[in-house]
């Protein structure tokens, strides 16, 4: 018996039937079998199903005489299921590369519950990806199941079939199956959550819900909208065919209205001459089923006034949101003005050259080069008094205690940036900044560049989509100093920011701690990840992709890279900074993370904490090699996807040529680096020293005190010998990193 049961309803969809079934085949949980009911359909989907089921004997099709319709197609292939779970897949869906796996593991922790309830993106056809809004409700339902009464907040999620699998013992106990009709995952869904006994979630996107340009049924403006009062009242028959789930009527109620009215406010389902109807029947269908006694939503009142009254709120509403955008617009225009004279007045006044204002990664905190600049300024220069530019009052409650700040646009940011002597920033500053005679602007940048920059990003129109070159050039015009640890970044800034400044040879002041920190520093942070003392940490940071939309793509599996590290180790995973609020950590880092498998450090503010913590990093393209290799730590770059990261990124040297550590171009090359011992082997620490003495030239450990003296102080650097401690131990060359079962 399998696990899984895939029921694959089809009808006109043979230019995405292929993917569809790709995604289910191809994953690497197999214990399923795969139902595809052609639903009479007139394009080529028999033959495609005929074609995948001839090769693959997991996979049957069931060829319909009629078109039946999507619900009745699933029920069709429910009695050829059995598998312990009933997944129902639209067949212009995809799954997400070891969501099946990441399903199976779930079931198996909690002991297989009636119903699974996981995360899902939509991709839409114009290439963006957006993960579900509600993501956290899945994430703070817990560890183990419980019942809709008891986290009613389940249901506020998308009420469809497929963003679930089910226990097929149960539905078969409960009889349930799909009805007729436009709107068949509303009498599905509502009774299966009344009565499951054990829900559990999974924090995981394991689907990817098409946003088709066209050919949606439920986009299309049509009568069949109508079909979802009848579909209601099933639902609402159930109900009362079950009096111990009586409680959920006043729920029902409220959720009937609520998606009733929200059809209608949709300009693209009913035709405008029928929208007067349907909002007569949901108001008969709303007054005939409201329970006695029960409230009505404020929201919901509109149903109980008429259609008239109705049109006129939404004309109200309308008009209210003009009113706040003109308000705003004016409002805008006149702050703008009077800004403006206040900028002119505070302009003619000399700069406070006690004044340095720092902002870092867009203005999210004290972080990166310019926080070890602040900290050193407090540290030898304390009459400077440092502002921090932070974005809004959130980022402000991260900052640590006593940090003065002013946030991004408010007056108090104004009046700071028009009268500091100072400023260091590792991005450009906003355009209203002006740059103020004496005053000295203080470029860090973020590392070492491997992929193109600046200037030279007009070559890559697909690198510098949304990124306005020359209005980056002039912003850049504005720094006197930019600051370089090695003299490839000095050649490649000069080339790349083609401005006025000058190349100050400080080294990275983020990096001084990876030169001055001991041992004690790397074991606090290994404590507070939860990593064994005893363990190898092996840190893996990709970086992002500019040839896919959003960024992410996963070039190696977190899951099974853990695995088969075995006991002994712990893998700690870092995201580029740019998709940690996206959907990459939704495609399985998270339940990874949950479940103990690895740790994702995505959202740790300091990376220098996580280098030094790490016996040993694997990376691809990332800029985080150039910092590791100062302690002298091994290094791996996988680098499968060279080829069409350079082509649309570009790159200053070629890395697979010039690495600081062994390259792997596939993930078995990968595996007999790490099983070999060959990923610490005397040829590893070779490219190391090379990489090391070409990149590290100027990072001694003094870089922020060498940008407080000479460049905000005016002062000479004195003279310092600097010892660099010796990196922490790591695993002998002839002992097995990885252990294979």
């Amino acid at each position: 018996m399998p696990r899984f049961s895939v029921i694959i309803p089809c009808f006109k969809v043979q230019g995405f039937l292929r993917e569809c079934l790709d995604s289910v085949l191809d994953q690497s949980y197999r214990d399923i079998e795969v139902v595809a009911v052609n639903d009479c359909s007139p394009d080529g989907c028999g033959a495609i199903l005929d074609e995948y089921a001839a090769r693959d004997e997991r996979m049957r099709v069931l060829h319909l005489e009629e078109n039946v319709g999507l619900g009745r197609a699933r029920n069709a292939g429910m009695p050829h299921a059995t598998g312990d779970y009933l997944f129902f897949l639209d067949s212009d869906d995809t799954l997400t590369p070891g969501a099946l796996r990441a399903m199976a593991d779930r079931l198996d922790e909690t002991g297989d519950p009636d119903v699974l309830v996981f995360d899902y993106a939509r991709t839409y056809w114009w290439g963006g990806t957006r993960r579900n809004a509600l993501a956290h409700v899945l994430a703070e339902a817990g560890e183990g199941t419980f019942t809709a009464a008891e986290r009613p907040e389940i249901l506020d999620l998308l009420m469809v079939v497929w963003n679930k699998v089910y226990r097929r013992g149960f539905t078969e106990r409960e009889g349930f199956a799909f009805p007729p009709g436009y709107y068949e995952d509303t009498p599905w869904t509502f009774p299966v959550m009344f009565s499951a006994e054990r829900i559990a979630t999974l924090d995981r996107i394991c689907l990817n819900y098409r946003q088709r340009r066209s050919g949606n049924i439920l986009s299309t403006t049509s009568r069949k909208h109508f079909d979802i009062h009848e579909q209601y009242a099933r639902v609402f028959a159930f109900v009362d065919a079950r009096p111990h789930l009586a409680h959920w009527r006043p729920f029902l109620h409220a959720k009937m209205g609520e998606h009733c009215l929200d059809i209608l406010s949709k300009p693209d389902r009913l035709p405008p001459a029928d929208k007067a109807e349907f909002f007569r029947r949901t108001a008969e269908m709303f007054r005939a089923h409201r329970p006695p006694g029960a409230p009505v939503p404020p929201e919901l009142r509109v149903l109980e006034r008429g259609h008239t009254a109705y049109r006129l709120r939404r004309q109200s509403e309308r008009a209210g949101r003009a009113l706040v955008r003109r308000t705003r617009q004016a409002g805008g225009a006149a702050a703008g003005r009077l800004g403006r004279v206040r900028t002119a007045v505070n302009l003619r006044r000399p700069l406070d050259t006690d004044l340095a204002v720092y902002s870092a990664f867009s203005h999210r905190g004290v972080l990166g080069d310019p926080a070890a600049v602040y900290r050193k300024a407090r540290e030898i220069a304390p009459h400077l008094r440092g502002v921090w530019v932070v974005r809004d009052e959130e980022d402000a409650a991260l900052l640590p205690p006593d940090t003065e700040h002013v946030i991004l646009g408010s007056a108090a940011y104004r009046r700071v940036t028009e009268r500091a002597a100072f400023f260091v920033n590792n991005v450009n500053w906003p355009g209203t900044v002006a740059k103020r005679p004496g005053s000295v602007h203080i470029h860090t940048h973020q590392g070492t560049p491997l992929k193109f920059m600046g200037a030279d990003l007009l070559g890559k129109p697909g690198a510098r989509h949304g990124l306005d070159v020359p209005q980056m050039l002039r912003r850049a015009d504005r720094w006197d100093y930019s600051l370089v640890a090695n003299r490839h970044s000095e050649l490649v800034w000069e080339r790349a920011y083609p401005c006025h400044f000058t190349s100050a040879r400080t080294g990275s002041p983020r990096n001084d701690v990876l030169v001055t920190a001991g041992p004690e520093h790397g074991r606090r942070v290994r404590e507070r990840l939860g990593v064994p003392e005893d363990h190898t940490m092996v840190l893996y940071a990709p970086t992002r992709r500019d040839y896919r939309r959003g960024g992410h793509v996963e070039r190696i599996d977190p899951a099974r890279l853990a695995a088969d590290l075995g006991e002994g180790h712990t893998l700690v995973v870092r995201l580029h900074p740019s998709l940690a609020t996206g959907h990459a950590r939704g495609m399985g880092l998270a339940e990874l993370h949950r479940r103990g498998v690895v740790v994702d450090a995505t959202d740790e503010p300091h990376v220098e904490d996580l280098l030094l913590a790490a016996d040993l990093l694997i990376t691809d393209y990332s800029a985080l090699m150039f910092d590791y290799a100062l302690l002298d730590r091994p290094i791996v770059i996988h680098a499968d996807d060279w080829g069409a990261y350079t082509a649309s990124r570009g790159a200053y040297f070629d890395i697979t040529a010039n690495a600081p550590g062994h390259v792997s171009r596939s993930y078995r090359e990968l595996a007999w680096l790490l099983t070999s011992g060959a990923w610490c082997d005397e040829e590893s620490a070779r490219l190391r020293s090379v990489f090391r003495a070409r990149f590290g030239e100027y990072d001694d450990g003094r870089a922020a005190e060498r940008v407080v003296r000479t460049l905000m102080l005016g002062e000479a650097m004195p003279a310092s010998a600097v010892t660099v401690p010796a990196a922490r131990a790591v695993p002998a060359a002839d002992r097995d990193l990885l252990s294979f079962s």
